[in-house]
């Protein structure tokens, strides 16, 4: 077993069993050691990682002492996750719907008593776990899809974890059917089903514009609204001191028809896409979880292992 296997197999045993207030000062303790080996030119690859792309939505004027506060701040943000995802199964749906704040998250239920399926495009940002949990103890239908983690071990705990909590996780691929089928299918059935959209996977992804520079979307979330006319809605996610929150904003508005063939009306839609997510990433950066390689700049040696 490897050291991953037992680091995540710990994570998912201990910590739904621990108060927060025995593990809040660990998360603590380990965000401040990593700004303070980002400041003595240390950093681990995946802070090093963060702060290259935190230093792309703050820009260069943010001067360096404020900008490791932020990124401390971040390293924070990203243990609060991981400390309040996977304590989510634990939790009654009275305290799963406290937990999380969903501003005009009225209009998702709405479509669902209408029979109509929403389209949702989320950052790394915040709890997005809270998030679809949120959804699945309203009692509306969620289907998204899992990255295939290696080992399969961790992805199999992620993938138990999420169907836990009232989601019906697919595999992005090795699935029984393609996963984009199942998906459109749950759509047309009137589901909710989000898609973390700010980082492509395949490498075939949509190429837009992102804070300055190049970078590529996945092109599910504008290929399924377009395929299948539901609405098309983005996520802004961030923590408040006493709950993970989020603003859905939309419905995006998607081009005609006559705007071009599908390709075109693709591109078009996961370009405005970037641009909510950037706006809502610009307001609560300390928020956005992305610890991988995301502009095609940047030197693939800085890709998170």
């Amino acid at each position: 077993m490897s050291l991953v296997e037992v680091g995540y197999g710990a994570a998912f045993t201990l910590l739904p069993k621990l108060p927060r207030a025995a593990v809040w000062p660990v998360v603590g303790a380990v965000a401040a050691r990593g700004a303070r080996a980002y400041r003595r030119g240390r950093a681990g690859r995946g802070t090093a990682m963060l702060a290259s792309n935190l230093r792309r939505v703050v820009g260069a004027e943010m001067p360096e002492p404020e900008f490791a506060a932020l990124l401390h701040r971040a390293l924070r943000s990203y243990g609060r996750y991981y400390l309040e995802a996977l304590q989510l199964p634990g939790r009654s749906k009275e305290q799963i719907l406290r937990g999380f704040r969903l501003e005009r998250g009225h209009l998702l239920g709405e479509n669902v008593a209408a029979g109509v399926g929403s389209v949702v495009a989320l950052p790394h940002a915040g709890n997005w776990d809270a998030a679809g949990a949120w959804v699945a103890a309203n009692g509306w239908p969620i289907t998204t899809v899992a990255e295939r983690l290696k080992p399969e071990s961790v992805y199999l705990r992620f993938l138990h974890f999420r169907r836990s909590l009232g989601m019906e996780i697919l595999p992005t691929n090795g699935g029984e059917r393609p996963s984009f089928d199942v998906l459109e299918e749950r759509v047309r059935a009137g589901a909710v089903v989000p898609l973390l959209a700010d980082r492509d996977l395949t490498a075939r992804g949509v190429e837009v514009g992102f804070f300055g520079g190049r970078t590529r979307m996945p092109a599910g979330p504008a290929l399924l609204a377009l395929r299948t006319g539901a609405p098309l809605y983005v996520v802004e996610m961030w923590f408040d001191a006493d709950a993970a929150a989020g603003r859905l904003v939309g419905p995006i508005e998607l081009p005609a028809a006559g705007e071009g063939p599908l390709d075109v009306r693709v591109r078009l839609t996961t370009q405005r896409i970037a641009d909510h997510l950037a706006e809502g990433i610009a307001r609560h950066p300390e928020d956005w979880h992305m610890l991988q390689r995301l502009w095609l700049d940047e030197p693939a040696k800085s890709t998170v292992g």
